[in-house]
């Protein structure tokens, strides 16, 4: 059981950091002007599904997507985020 919690712990670690990273690669290039450093910094792949999935059962449609940005300062929060768990 401990282990899966750990499992859980660094999944849920893993995606903060992206999730946070990403956000902040998107305002520290919202500040910078257009140009290299700010293509550096906030373009990156999408990964996920496009167009989403549909799963239509003639009653009920259920409308299955996810998709995730990541850019540079996504997978420094990675980084940053799997040290600091670590360090726990």
């Amino acid at each position: 059981m401990a282990a899966q919690r750990r499992i859980g712990l660094v999944i849920l670690v893993v995606l903060a950091g992206l999730v946070v990273g990403s956000l902040l690669g998107e305002l520290f290039g919202s500040l910078l002007p257009a140009g290299n450093a700010r293509e550096l910094i906030t373009r990156g792949p999408m990964i996920g599904l496009m167009p989403p999935a549909t799963l239509d059962l003639r009653f009920l449609a259920l409308t299955f997507g996810l998709s995730l940005k990541v850019n540079l300062v996504g997978v420094v929060g990675v980084v940053l985020a799997i040290l600091a768990l670590r360090r726990l």
